[in-house]
């Protein structure tokens, strides 16, 4: 009985020796964590004063390298007029694009025609042809030899999966 009381006494206290080794460590995460929330609060304060400041008004660049008018304010865009295209030089832009579609399209259509181009598309297409017709006669005996083995294996139950005697 002695002994078994001065088991349990030790086997307690190993666990408290545990329970205080956990805590601790528990503790210390505690810290770190509350410790590293303050950091991040400071950089968010940080973060949130920056952006409430207004921004320095930016130089602007001059017009002939501008791309786009980002970052400039919509009413100036407002008040600007846009550029005014003449008729002579709106048609002409129209007869231009209209004339290199037409053109391109032409170009495609005599390639596709070409005799070369035809012969070598019915090439493909017959060897395509042929490639499917051979595929599907193999699938086809390979279907017919398994139908035929599941029909011998139902007629005679001492065939294996194969067909062959077991």
């Amino acid at each position: 009985m002695p002994v078994a009381a001065g088991v349990l006494a030790l086997v307690a206290l190993a666990l408290g020796i545990a329970l205080l080794g956990a805590r601790s460590r528990t503790d210390r995460a505690v810290r770190e964590a509350r410790a590293e929330t303050a950091d991040l609060r400071a950089q968010l304060d940080a973060l949130e004063l920056r952006l409430s400041r207004p921004a320095a008004p930016r130089t602007p660049v001059d017009a002939e390298f501008v791309i786009t008018h980002l970052g400039t304010d919509e009413a100036e865009e407002l008040e600007r007029p846009a550029p005014e295209v003449g008729s002579a030089l709106f048609a002409d832009l129209l007869l231009r694009e209209t004339v290199v579609k037409a053109a391109a399209l032409a170009h495609g259509v005599r390639r596709a025609l070409d005799p070369e181009t035809r012969n070598r598309i019915r090439f493909e297409m017959k060897r395509e042809v042929k490639r499917a017709r051979k595929q599907r006669r193999a699938e086809t005996r390979r279907a017919r030899r398994e139908w035929e083995a599941r029909r011998r294996s139902a007629l005679d139950p001492t065939l294996g999966e194969e067909g062959t005697a077991a």
